[in-house]
């Protein structure tokens, strides 16, 4: 997929006009959302403290993160600083176990909000649990196969019955699963292991391995890795990050959500302006990775695509196309029904708050862009 240089565009003014019908089948209508209560609620109908879970954690276990509008906002207090006046803390949780870590912590009562990578939400809710998807986090990122420096692979037919790292349970298993059946191959085809980010590294380092799932650039820059595989980004191949809220929270506060919502939206806007492109890669890199491989990993994909918050009809087609790839890779064991799932209404509410409406591109069900417009505002 090649993108073309950044521009800005003008699209329906209804996050899911055009979406499929299964999408349109949950999506609760604008005015429905503006019917609920005001913000000036009572005492006993706030929460005192909301809880963030991320799926991932700094180099090192280190509790901050990049890559993502949710990362920005955490490093620079967006929440915090929304939710002061009302005495409510944010507490913000950051699991090197990744994705299922948080589907731990949900299923314990101890998350609010979460960000989440594709397969682990899926495979939580075909567990039982509940959450509501408030807005997409991130898609379009390319995904990377390293090897060894020495490695004299030169395709993943060369890896065949070596062994292969990737951190099973995560959104890296269902993207590797998709590149694998694109070449003809499964994971059994490989010796394929488990390991998070930090002991991957480390293993590509040592040549415990012989390859992983992981982005080649800090390796390379050390002298210890290469890139074997790239997708670039995909749209049949990437895989897609998603900020939920837990069902019962959402019940219980809905006006917290939308100013959840909105706050993160807001943050949205700034962080895909490329004017701001190199302030947050540095913000980022405070995560341990470096500005560096921020620079190579988000180089060929406009902000405005790769960090867009939509629901829009590819986010929707691909959500069921990844709960279809699960099942079939064996990654879980029950079908699940996305139709109850997505809670649009706190998106599209903030978009028309912010005069946001059209600022982000639609792509429709292939990962297209739909007939793009100026944007007005």
């Amino acid at each position: 997929m090649t993108f073309p240089r950044v521009r800005t565009f003008r699209i329906a003014a209804a996050l899911l006009t055009g979406a499929a019908a299964g999408a349109l089948a949950f999506a609760m209508p604008l005015a429905v959302a503006q019917d609920r209560p005001t913000q000036d609620r009572s005492a006993h109908d706030k929460p005192k403290v909301i809880r963030i879970s991320y799926a991932s954690a700094g180099t090192g276990g280190r509790p901050i993160v990049g890559g993502s509008v949710v990362a920005t906002a955490h490093q620079q207090g967006v929440l915090e600083k929304e939710f002061a006046r009302d005495g409510i803390k944010v507490q913000w949780t950051f699991n090197p176990g990744a994705g299922p870590a948080t589907n731990e912590q949900l299923a314990n009562g101890l998350a609010d909000f979460a960000v989440h990578g594709d397969l682990p939400i899926i495979i939580g809710c075909s567990t039982g649990l509940k959450t509501k998807i408030l807005f997409s986090v991130a898609r379009f990122g390319p995904s990377y196969i390293t090897g060894t420096v020495d490695s004299p692979a030169k395709s993943l037919e060369d890896l065949k019955g070596k062994r292969l790292a990737v951190f099973k349970g995560t959104a890296s298993q269902l993207a590797l699963g998709r590149i694998l059946k694109k070449h003809g191959f499964t994971e059994r085809d490989f010796k394929t292991v488990s390991m998070d980010g930090d002991t991957l590294r480390a293993a590509i380092a040592t040549k415990d391995v012989d390859a992983g799932f992981i982005a080649p650039f800090d390796l390379e820059a050390r002298g210890v890795g290469k890139l074997l595989y790239s997708t670039g980004p995909d749209p049949d191949l990437t895989s897609q990050s998603v900020f939920w809220v837990s069902e019962e929270f959402e019940k219980k506060y809905p006006d917290i959500v939308q100013r959840v919502t909105t706050a993160l939206v807001r943050v949205a806007a700034w962080s895909s302006d490329e004017q701001n492109r190199q302030a947050q890669y540095k913000l980022w890199s405070n995560s341990g990775t470096s500005y560096y491989e921020y620079q190579k990993t988000f180089a060929e994909t406009p902000l405005r695509w790769r960090l867009s918050p939509l629901l829009d009809e590819y986010f929707f087609e691909n959500l069921k196309k990844s709960i279809v790839q699960a099942r079939e890779f064996r990654l879980i064991r029950r079908d699940v029904d996305p139709g109850h799932w997505l809670a649009p209404q706190y998106l599209a509410a903030a978009l028309k708050e912010l005069k946001l409406e059209g600022y982000w591109q639609e792509f429709d069900t292939a990962g297209k862009p739909k007939s793009p417009r100026v944007a007005q505002n």
